[in-house]
């Protein structure tokens, strides 16, 4: 049977714990397909940068503000404390220490380094990094604006050097491609993360379970394809699955 090649644009931001929870979860369902499954599919993954907090929020550079106090002043008590209950449910029952712990943080460098694993080694390096950064920020409660933090993650995922790294980050190497990509993501009609994009034509928003995009890739394996190569449209998916052209 001939391999279908299914692109996955994933849009996030790095202070998100939803978005963490979404990429492990698709991770999680890519491999289940790939090595249990055995489905006919090759992923191809893009990591599309999203900020959810603006320049007027936190400043670039300004003065580290507690996680616990900004969701907070921004959520409200109730709402800060919902979330951090759903979340802390998740990372229990995945035994993944996910904590609410350190400082809030703009994720502009992050993404520039994510962007560039990308054009370094494509996906086999770029996972790794976003993988090392949501570590950093989310489970060892670490300052993701921090470039020795990020320079660190950068020589264990073996992109580069610290020193090399650091320089990078240091320049003002693809922070405009970032920034572009970040006002692009809200031009298309992106309002907020996690977002993954299936092939340019379903978007799948929300931290959903593995479940929901095993379910997705079978369906998309089991579509029809012409002797010429085009794949059928699979059955219709269930909700959270939307039809999009947002993307492409």
């Amino acid at each position: 049977m001939q391999e279908r090649v299914v692109k996955l644009t994933i849009v996030n931001d790095f202070v998100c714990a939803n978005c963490c929870i979404s990429q492990h979860e698709l991770l999680s369902a890519v491999s289940y397909c790939k090595d249990t499954l055995h489905l006919p599919l090759s992923f191809e993954l893009e990591h599309m940068p999203f900020r959810l907090i603006n320049n007027a929020l936190i400043p670039e550079g300004a003065s580290k503000v507690d996680k616990e106090t900004f969701y907070t002043n921004h959520l409200g008590k109730g709402k800060f404390q919902n979330l951090e209950s759903a979340i802390s449910k998740w990372a229990a029952e995945k035994n993944i220490p996910i904590s609410f712990r350190g400082v809030m943080s703009q994720s502009t460098h992050a993404h520039r380094l994510a962007m560039k694993a990308g054009k370094l080694g494509g996906q086999k390096l770029q996972v790794p990094i976003l993988c090392g950064i949501f570590k950093a920020n989310l489970e060892d409660s670490k300052d993701i604006a921090d470039i020795n933090v990020l320079a660190e993650i950068a020589q264990g995922a073996g992109m580069m050097s610290k020193d090399e790294a650091v320089k990078f980050l240091q320049s003002d190497e693809l922070e405009k491609e970032v920034e572009n990509m970040c006002d692009k993501a809200r031009s298309i009609g992106i309002t907020g993360v996690p977002l993954t994009i299936i092939d340019g034509r379903w978007a799948v928003s929300g931290g959903q379970s593995s479940d929901v995009y095993v379910q997705i890739f079978k369906k998309l394996a089991a579509a029809d394809v012409s002797p010429t190569g085009v794949y059928a449209a699979p059955s219709p998916f269930p909700a959270p699955v939307i039809e999009t052209n947002i993307y492409a």
